[in-house]
């Protein structure tokens, strides 16, 4: 497993995280194309600006094999990246109306 799958793993965690969150919650929902979006930057960003602290797709990899506990934590990371996206696009919306 390279280090470019683990990243499109994660982004597609972050896809899942924020497309659940507008099936949960109807008012956060932007469509399936507008959570996808947000999802995947917000995956991105979270796991860019946090993923120095050791979870990042390098640091999962560093022995040669998949460090799970790491994995699981980038995973969690990433979800909650797209969930967060989700509801301050819908914030900023708000204001900016």
């Amino acid at each position: 497993m390279t280090t470019t799958f683990l990243s499109l793993i994660s982004i597609f965690i972050g896809i899942a995280g924020s497309n659940l969150i507008g099936y949960l919650f109807k008012k956060y929902s932007f469509g399936l194309t507008g959570n996808t979006i947000a999802g995947v930057f917000g995956s991105v960003f979270l796991i860019k600006s946090f993923g120095r602290l050791g979870f990042n797709p390098q640091s999962i990899l560093e022995s040669g094999t998949i460090n799970y506990e790491l994995f699981i934590l980038n995973g969690i990371i990433s979800f909650l990246g797209g969930a967060i996206a989700v509801i301050l696009i819908y914030k900023l919306k708000r204001k900016m109306k």
